[in-house]
C-alpha cells in the first residue's frame, strides 16, 4: 500500500541536510567542557551551533539555552513564576500556568503581557497568534520555520522551540532568553550552558538543530510554504464539497499555511485517524503529547466547541514535500468512509 505522511505538525521528517551534519558531528570525540584539543573541537561546534540558531532566530544579542526539546524548555521558562495563559496552549506549557486568558475568534486576549504567556501558532488547528510587545514567554515550537520571526523584533522576553518541528532530530531543543537572565536552573550538576541547564550537550542533535535552523530560513525566503498552502485550501476545498455539515476550524483566521483541522459532527477523530491509517494516510486527532494515545486536549473547548464536537476533531499537516497528488488521494479516501459512516449511523 503507498503510504502518504500527513502529520507533520507532530514530527517532520529529518532533512537530507540534517542528517548530513548530524554524521560530520559523530566524528566529533571530545566533551565540549574539556580543555583539551579534541574537547575545544567540541566546544567550537557548539558555539558554532548556537551562533547559527541565535541568526536563525535574530537572536544574536541573547542566549540560547540547549535543551532535550520544549518540554524541558518550557519548565525552565515557565517554572516558578506563576504566568498566566489560554486554553489554546500544549500541555507543556498549560502544566505550569493558570489557563484563564480568554479566545476570541481565535484570538488570544491578552491584558498584561508582561505576566502572560502566548504560544506563536497551535500545533491542533494552525491558529497564529499576534504576539504582543513585552510578552514575558512565546512557544515557537509549531510556528517557527512556517511563519516569519525574529526575536529581535518580536519583543517577546523569552521564546522556546524544538528541533523536530522543522526537519531537525528529535530530543533537542532550545529556550532564548535576555543575556544574563536570571534563570533557576531545572537540571544541576556540572554548570553546563552557563549553569542553566546541566549535562554534556548532545552534540550531534544540536549539530542537526543548527542545519534544520538554516534550512527552514531558506523555505521561507524561497516561498515554499505559499505552495504548502494553495495545497491546504486545495484539501479544504475538498472535503467541504464532499461534506457540508464538516466545520473547517479558524478559516477565517490566521492559520499555519501546513494546517487543516475539521470537524465531522457524529464521527470521532479517533475512528477517522484510525480509519485513514488503513487507508494508508498518517493524520492526527490533535497534539501528539500523549505517548500512543489519543486524548482530549483543551484547544477544542477554548474555542468554544463542545466535548461532542471537539472530539471529532481531525488535523492534516502537510510538509513541504507533500503534493497535490497525496491531496486528492486523502479527500478521495476520506469522502468515501465519511458517506459510508454516515450511512451506516443512518441505518
Amino acid at each position: 500500500m503507498m503510504r502518504s505522511y500527513l502529520d507533520h505538525n507532530a514530527t517532520t521528517p529529518l532533512r537530507a541536510e540534517v542528517r548530513a551534519a548530524m554524521v560530520a558531528a559523530m566524528d566529533i570525540v571530545g566533551n565540549p567542557s574539556s580543555v583539551h584539543h579534541e574537547g575545544r573541537a567540541g566546544k567550537r561546534l557548539l558555539e558554532q551551533s548556537r551562533g547559527a540558531l541565535a541568526e536563525a532566530l535574530g537572536a544574536g544579542n541573547a542566549d540560547i539555552v540547549f535543551t532535550s526539546g520544549a518540554t524541558e524548555a518550557a519548565a525552565l521558562a515557565l517554572a516558578g513564576r506563576g504566568l498566566r495563559a489560554s486554553g489554546l496552549e500544549h500541555a507543556a506549557v498549560a502544566a505550569w500556568v493558570t489557563s484563564d486568558l480568554p479566545v476570541v475568534d481565535g484570538a488570544v486576549q491578552i491584558d498584561d503581557p508582561a505576566r502572560s504567556v502566548v504560544q506563536l501558532a497551535n500545533s491542533e488547528t494552525g491558529l497564529v497568534q499576534a504576539l504582543p510587545q513585552g510578552l514575558a514567554v512565546s512557544d515557537l515550537t509549531q510556528g517557527f520555520g512556517k511563519v516569519s520571526f525574529s526575536y529581535a523584533w518580536a519583543g517577546v522576553e523569552s521564546v522556546f522551540l524544538s528541533a523536530h518541528k522543522f526537519g531537525g532530530p528529535k530530543g533537542v531543543g532550545g529556550l532564548i532568553v535576555p543575556q544574563g537572565f536570571d534563570l533557576a536552573a531545572q537540571i544541576k550538576g556540572g554548570g553546563q550552558e552557563m549553569g542553566r541547564r546541566s549535562g554534556t550537550e548532545n552534540l550531534i542533535a544540536i549539530a542537526g538543530f543548527a542545519a534544520a535552523a538554516r534550512a527552514v530560513q531558506r523555505d521561507l525566503t524561497d516561498g515554499r510554504w505559499d505552495r504548502v498552502a494553495q495545497l491546504r485550501n486545495i484539501l479544504e476545498k475538498a472535503i467541504e464539497t464532499a461534506d457540508n455539515e464538516t466545520i473547517l476550524v479558524g478559516r477565517a483566521s490566521p492559520r499555519l499555511p501546513n494546517t487543516a483541522c475539521f470537524i465531522a459532527p457524529g464521527w470521532k477523530g479517533e475512528t477517522q485517524v484510525m480509519a485513514m491509517d488503513l487507508a494508508g494516510f498518517a493524520v492526527s486527532a490533535g497534539s501528539a503529547c500523549s505517548s500512543g494515545k489519543v486524548r482530549r486536549s483543551g484547544v477544542m473547548a477554548a474555542l468554544g466547541y463542545d466535548d461532542d464536537m471537539g472530539d471529532c476533531a481531525l488535523r492534516v499537516s502537510l510538509g513541504i514535500d507533500t503534493t497535490e497528488d497525496e491531496i486528492l488521494r486523502f479527500a478521495e479516501a476520506w469522502a468515501g468512509k465519511r458517506a459510508k459512516q454516515k450511512a451506516a449511523t443512518a441505518a
